[in-house]
């Protein structure tokens, strides 16, 4: 029980098969208000807060704990395991796509597939590899962050989240990234953003389901398309939405690629 007031664990849906949904960098299960209804009659659904997000219980962050994805995967696995599921189907959005991953490696037989909104394995720039990123430009974004807090939810949240001609989906991001402390958030950021899982790609036996974005400034066609390539039992879907949350600026379309790979699944099985 400690476990699920940690997270702010909210289980609801009239089905026995489980989705978990696991939100991204700077946001909260209330992000997912889009596409939870379209599950909700034939799914059990799962959602949560990471420490210092959300509601969740921000008394026990641990920096040391949390100091990597690891200790967030392990979140992940501790409410499975309080909950008692097994063969859940995890949606992960963008930093959730990796932490996902790591608690499949982890525990394999808790999970019966991935779904990776966004994903990214490594934002940085590498020899034979474009993440996006250059190191130093994501340095000076830090700095912006410590220094004005303010200023950096402004001009991130519209990068992240695209769509302009809707620019209230950007005004909640920005209020969700100041609405969080400071320096969990800011803890946060750096493992997120300066994490290199591409060696673990291999590493994850799940069937998984990519969904790439068009116009998506923090995960790329590219970078979609490399976790296609290192992922042996996955499949990608572009999309026609653009931006780096699918689920809140085109919901339909993200249903619809869920629900048709779930069908697809299930006409495998």
């Amino acid at each position: 029980m400690d476990v699920l007031k940690r997270n702010n664990v909210n289980v609801f849906g009239k089905g026995t098969q489980v989705i978990m949904f696991a939100h991204g960098f700077g946001c909260d299960q209330v992000m997912w208000r889009y596409i939870t209804p379209a599950f909700e009659e034939d799914y059990k659904l799962v959602l949560f807060d990471y420490v210092g997000c959300g509601n969740s219980d921000t008394g026990q962050y641990n920096e040391d704990r949390y100091g990597s994805l690891q200790g967030y995967a392990q979140d992940v696995l501790e409410i499975c395991n309080a909950l008692n599921l097994e063969n859940v189907i995890l949606v992960g959005h963008s930093v959730s796509s990796m932490i996902g991953m790591l608690a499949s490696i982890q525990q394999p037989e808790l999970f019966q597939s991935l779904i990776l909104v966004c994903p990214s394995p490594c934002y940085i720039n590498k020899p034979g590899y474009i993440g996006g990123f250059e190191e130093k430009d994501l340095k000076e974004l830090m700095e912006v962050m410590e220094n004005n807090y303010v200023g950096w939810a402004s001009f991130l949240a519209p990068v992240v989240m695209k769509n302009i001609e809707r620019p209230e989906l950007s005004q909640e991001l920005e209020k969700s990234f100041c609405s969080m402390d400071k320096e969990i958030t800011g803890n946060f950021a750096k493992v997120t953003f300066f994490s290199d899982n591409r060696e673990d790609l291999p590493k994850v036996k799940v069937p998984t389901l990519i969904l790439q974005c068009t116009q998506d400034d923090i995960a790329s066609d590219k970078v979609g398309d490399y976790v296609h390539n290192k992922l042996s039992k996955s499949v990608i879907y572009h999309m026609k939405a653009t931006g780096h949350c699918p689920h809140m600026s085109h919901p339909e379309e993200t249903i619809k690629c869920i629900q048709q790979y779930l069908q697809a699944e299930d006409t495998l099985a």
